[in-house]
């Protein structure tokens, strides 16, 4: 996901098959117009999940997602309630990141922003910490804040991609980028107590018992063939991780599968629409006015509106409103004129509905608990199939004929 993942301060300063229809479920219900001036939201299903936690200003939505996830996915197998570190990941990456885009010579994107698929690397090959020994806030204050420090290693990283020395690049670099790291988040601990035992960030890894090779990343988009994997088109996916191509239809019955089957999912999206209104905790798709359903007094005063104004008019709901119908090609369409972006990273722990019947997935947000449902909100089914960029999921959460085509071993 992009560096703007952080919604506030980003304005201040990664089941049932059906066609695609309005909301994949039964039609809505008939209500009287009174009863459609707020949402009422009731959950179906929902699974163990740790507490939300706060991003703040920082462009880690990737790793809170992540971590978050995989919090719920220890709780899901029977572990203990754990608050593990985002920074630790975070610091990793960065140190990666910034290897990759020498190797590239400056020709790569290099910001705040990653992949979910970040996690499990970062895992796998270094290891996890508790929050409590690598907290990441070095630089003083209770929330983070990587505006200095992100902008100090890219301009490093810059400057040195220009090869200053003309011929070489100094061998000391690494040793001048990690005082940054360390200066702003702390240096990384070779060992720590945690519950009365020590462990290197290895073996608490391992301790924990996840492995990245048990889940996998899906997406659906026509631009590439389906069943076979391939690593999405987007900045910020610097790893190059892959995920496996579906058609929508199918992305979605692993979603349902999976939170009906108590598996949260990772769900990386766009979130620049105008029907995504966090304050209001939901996200939606309207279908907007329909001028052929209008009265005559209504249309002389819609045909008076600019298009801001009726576009505007177009988000202004409070309640359940009529949604767009989503189609595969509509969906790659809207990837490929970049009106879907790789904005954020959330974790998607539930389904619900609302007073009219319409379905929903709950989701878990990373931007602390201020909003109206505590840190959480309700996307709606168009929404999710419109503006998905990719789910991650654990892989026996894939129905098993989803998991025969996309040849995945159980």
């Amino acid at each position: 996901m992009k560096s703007t993942h952080f919604y506030g301060r980003m304005l201040a300063g990664a089941l049932i098959l059906g066609s695609a229809s309005l909301s994949f479920a039964d039609a809505p219900e008939k209500a009287p117009k009174d009863s459609l001036d707020k949402f009422v939201f009731t959950d179906l299903k929902t699974v163990k999940t740790t507490s939300v936690k706060d991003q703040a200003s920082s462009g880690t939505c990737w790793c809170f997602a992540g971590t978050s996830f995989f919090e719920d996915e220890i709780l899901r197998q029977g572990g203990d309630s754990l608050d593990l570190s985002e920074m630790f990941t975070v610091r990793k990456c960065w140190e990666d990141k910034a290897e990759k885009f020498l190797r590239m010579y400056g020709t790569i994107n290099f910001a705040q922003g990653g992949s979910a698929l970040d996690v499990p690397y970062v895992w796998d090959n270094y290891g996890a910490v508790p929050e409590e020994v690598y907290k990441g806030l070095n630089y003083g204050g209770e929330k983070h804040n990587h505006a200095e420090m992100s902008a100090l290693l890219e301009n490093f990283m810059k400057t040195l991609a220009k090869k200053p020395n003309r011929k070489s690049i100094s061998p000391v670099w690494k040793e001048a980028y990690a005082g940054i790291l360390d200066a702003y988040l702390g240096k990384v601990p070779e060992t720590f107590q945690y519950k009365g035992k020590t462990y290197t960030p290895k073996s608490f890894a391992e301790h924990l018992g996840l492995k990245g090779d048990n889940y996998v990343s899906v997406t659906s988009f026509t631009h590439h063939p389906f069943y076979q994997p391939f690593a999405i088109e987007v900045s910020d996916n610097w790893l190059w991780g892959e995920s496996m191509n579906v058609p929508m239809e199918e992305m979605k019955a692993i979603v349902d599968n999976a939170l009906e089957n108590g598996y949260p999912v990772v769900w990386a999206a766009d979130i620049s629409e105008g029907g995504f209104q966090w304050r209001k905790g939901v996200a939606l798709m309207p279908k907007g006015k329909d001028e052929a359903q209008m009265t005559d007094s209504e249309l002389g005063k819609w045909v008076k509106l600019s298009a801001a104004e009726k576009n505007s008019a177009k988000f202004n709901f409070n309640g359940p409103v009529e949604e767009i119908v989503v189609t595969q090609d509509m969906r790659q369409q809207l990837f490929d004129n970049q009106e879907t972006t790789d904005d954020h990273g959330m974790e998607l722990v539930g389904i619900a509905k609302d007073q009219v019947g319409n379905r929903y997935y709950k989701v878990k947000n990373s931007w602390d608990d201020k909003n109206i449902y505590n840190g959480f909100f309700y996307v709606s089914e168009p929404y999710f199939l419109a503006k998905t960029m990719n789910i991650y999921v654990h892989k026996d959460a894939v129905p098993k004929n989803l998991a025969k085509k996309m040849g995945m071993k159980k």
